[in-house]
């Protein structure tokens, strides 16, 4: 009955929250990068983060776990993270945003209990250990903590759900023991890492810094994408993306080494862009065409035309990482910035427009 009852349920209503989180976030990196933006708000820079990593991001990976694992409570999930970032675009008290959002961490993390009990498999339970990192970062947020201080937590919650679902995507070329024991040794050892920081800043970040480092090796080695960027089509796309975005957790990873705790300033500007826009929105590039045909039940077909948001989004935020933040100069900067908002726009009117235009409709 409830398996039923999810499938019935329109999943388009349940991702206009993150659409509309992602667009706030948009408009609050403009205003950060002090150029004009469409809104003119003083409360959405200080929730940016907020909005992209947990409104965006996570309420978009929350309705992707409820619609595998098909029971309707799975949905509370998206929806409180949804509500959460709407709370925090209006005027409402911050606190209550947070609050939902909260709430829909510790919902995504009950998500996952009944689908690792139906495998055992270790790559929900990376994913899981991810969704215990957004919960930490939402009580951190919750608390009044700067969204620095919660940062390696939030950078946790995306890399260890990629990683865990690399692991489930690619599982046939992944056929050894030891390679998802090898990504759940390394995913509990970026948690110590994490809260490691709290406690030890300098000495903890560094040790956050290279186990991103090692989980980005080990991503690039086990990862099928290594073998289908010789391919075509559909395939080399999502190679081309997630290869790309593996390099930048390598960067994210390197900064976190060389400088340690990084709370302000160019550093860690790049540190925090090269995890969640040359990382974090790589991925969701290269997932968009499978992942949202499951949950929308319509079609993305692939066009090569999608190369060219995912290709200005890594030109742009090499000119700001590079050019404006590591070399100091501040027009490559916001240039770069304003450049990553294109790109992120761009890629984004692309997949609707394929979606709208495509035929036919996918049952699930």
């Amino acid at each position: 009955m409830q398996e039923a009852a999810a499938l019935r349920v329109p999943r388009l209503p349940l991702l206009l929250p993150a659409g509309l989180a992602l667009l706030a976030g948009l408009d609050a990196a403009l205003i950060l990068l002090r150029v004009p933006a469409p809104v003119g708000s003083e409360r959405l820079p200080s929730v940016h983060g907020h909005l992209m990593v947990l409104g965006f991001v996570g309420t978009v990976i929350a309705l992707e776990r409820a619609v595998a694992l098909r029971r309707t409570w799975g949905l509370a999930a998206p929806v409180l993270l949804g509500l959460g970032a709407l709370a925090l675009i209006t005027p409402v008290p911050k606190t209550v945003g947070t609050a939902l959002l909260l709430a829909g961490t510790l919902a995504l993390g009950a998500v996952y209990v009944p689908l690792h009990a139906r495998s055992h498999d270790p790559s929900v339970a990376v994913q899981a250990l991810g969704a215990v990192l957004a919960a930490g970062a939402a009580m951190l947020l919750l608390a009044g903590a700067p969204v620095s201080l919660s940062l390696t937590w939030l950078v946790g919650f995306v890399v260890l759900t990629i990683a865990g679902e690399r692991l489930e995507l690619a599982r046939l070329a992944m056929l050894q023991p030891r390679v998802p024991a090898q990504l759940v040794t390394i995913s509990l050892l970026y948690a110590v890492s994490a809260a490691t920081a709290l406690l030890a800043p300098g000495p903890g970040h560094r040790l956050v810094g290279a186990t991103v480092l090692a989980l980005g090796v080990w991503l690039v080695r086990h990862d099928v994408a290594r073998r289908t960027v010789r391919g075509s089509g559909l395939p080399r796309y999502v190679a081309v993306c997630l290869l790309a975005g593996y390099a930048w957790l390598a960067v994210t990873g390197a900064l976190w080494v060389v400088h340690g705790a990084i709370t302000e300033g160019p550093a860690y500007d790049a540190v925090v862009h090269a995890a969640f826009l040359g990382f974090t929105m790589s991925m969701i590039m290269a997932h968009a065409p499978v992942i949202l045909p499951a949950v929308l039940r319509r079609p993305l077909p692939y066009n090569p035309l999608l190369y060219v948001g995912a290709g200005l989004l890594h030109l742009t935020l090499l000119v700001r990482v590079v050019g404006g933040d590591l070399l100091g100069h501040q027009a490559l900067r916001v240039g770069g910035g304003v450049g990553n908002v294109a790109a992120v726009l761009l890629f984004l009117a692309g997949a609707v427009a394929l979606v709208v235009t495509a035929p036919r409709r996918i049952s699930s």
